[in-house]
């Protein structure tokens, strides 16, 4: 990752103590985290906390180091503030430059992103908040903050957003915007064919893959619509998320969102087969014999009959590296791309969070590729997709 370093700013918060969650989350994520704390936010977490997570000296006195507060901005990609107290975003909004982390802020050229924390009556004081609105018009981007319990035991807008929000902010903003004006429609997770109010027939997917691909699609500037089916995956932030369970609800759902999308990336794994009947009331184990099945609609053939100028990107789940079986499914269901992946290989299963795929496009073109995060599997499936559209 090409100059991958993050500022990350801590002011006197009781909040502050989530700086080390999000100091270790964004090295995690491949970044070189350097800390910068004022004075008070010292009284709240010490400094050799967020060095022994860092690996680097965090850093609180102006006069550490000559033109360090010029130095650390240019060898930095994005500042973020987290947690901000009222007092730090005041300051910002006037330009008063009295310690360490106010004079990057006047000195940094590139994004930056505020986390506020603070009491719900301060942050609604009506010079915060015309603090706030300077800082936005000079491109400064807030996150949260968010209503719920605040450290002083009242309720109220205050609390710092959650350190997942936060990191992925951070991300988003770093994040080349390659698929702006792009309206992406995704499919993930399983469906569940009831047999009974009690019983039911479903898959082992676990949504995984899809999710990872509608993150990496916003990050990237897309709009993203998701529909899922029952999963324990959280949706991401500003997505357009429809909730189904069957396999009918999916497809109703896919082809009401279908005119507004400029590709489609079905990554759901959708049932083959729903009971031919559902009894009302659960069955007694000596009433079940036989399940009379019925084939599900072929929600991605239909998708591929009315793709028009849309790309759009099915998912072949094997046991076994089949390749004539995906071209075969990429021809007769009209797709750009096929995604193959054998299930049977080590950390390409269901349940995790890595993957190992095949893609496969329209003229025959095999590429293969090694073990890799689900989010970057996707990262490689939206590049081949830019790809086709430019």
């Amino acid at each position: 990752m090409v100059n991958s370093n993050i500022l990350l700013g801590v002011t006197g918060s009781i909040a502050a103590f989530k700086a080390a969650e999000i100091a270790r989350r964004l090295i995690d994520e491949g970044f070189s985290v350097q800390v910068v704390m004022t004075k008070a936010a010292c009284n709240f977490i010490t400094p050799l906390t967020l060095e022994s997570i860092t690996g680097k000296p965090a850093l609180t006195d102006l006069f550490s180091g000559p033109y360090s507060h010029i130095s650390l901005s240019k060898e930095s990609r994005l500042l973020l503030i987290a947690p901000a107290t009222a007092n730090t975003i005041n300051k910002l909004s006037c330009g008063i430059a009295d310690d360490l982390l106010s004079n990057l802020w006047l000195t940094k050229a590139g994004p930056t992103l505020i986390a506020p924390a603070m009491n719900h009556r301060m942050y609604h004081h009506p010079s915060v908040q015309k603090s706030i609105k300077e800082l936005q018009k000079s491109g400064v981007k807030f996150i949260g903050p968010v209503s719920g319990s605040l450290a002083c035991g009242e309720e109220g807008e205050g609390r710092m957003s959650d350190v997942a929000t936060i990191v992925e902010a951070a991300i988003s903003a770093l994040t080349q915007k390659d698929l702006k004006g792009q309206n992406i429609l995704v499919t993930a997770g399983p469906t569940i064919e009831s047999i009974d109010p009690v019983r039911f027939i479903s898959n082992r997917s676990s949504g995984k893959m899809g999710y990872a691909i509608a993150k990496a699609a916003l990050r990237r500037g897309a709009k993203v619509t998701l529909i899922s089916g029952p999963t324990s995956q959280m949706p991401p932030e500003n997505v357009s998320f429809v909730s189904v369970e069957k396999a009918s609800e999916m497809e109703t759902a896919v082809l009401r969102h279908l005119p507004k999308a400029t590709a489609v990336i079905m990554a759901a794994a959708v049932a083959d087969f729903t009971p031919a009947a559902i009894d009302k009331l659960k069955l007694s184990k000596k009433d079940i014999s036989v399940i009379n099945l019925k084939k599900t609609s072929d929600i991605l053939k239909k998708v591929g009959a009315e793709k028009g100028k849309r790309v759009v990107i099915g998912f072949a789940a094997e046991t076994g590296k089949n390749i004539e079986n995906a071209k075969a499914k990429l021809k007769e269901k009209n797709l750009d791309l096929i995604v193959l992946n054998d299930i049977t290989q080590k950390g390409a299963g269901f349940n995790v969070d890595t993957n190992i795929v095949t893609i496969i496009d329209r003229k025959g073109k095999i590429t293969d590729y090694p073990l890799m995060k689900k989010i970057e599997v996707a990262n490689v499936i939206l590049d081949t997709l830019t790809g086709l559209k430019t």
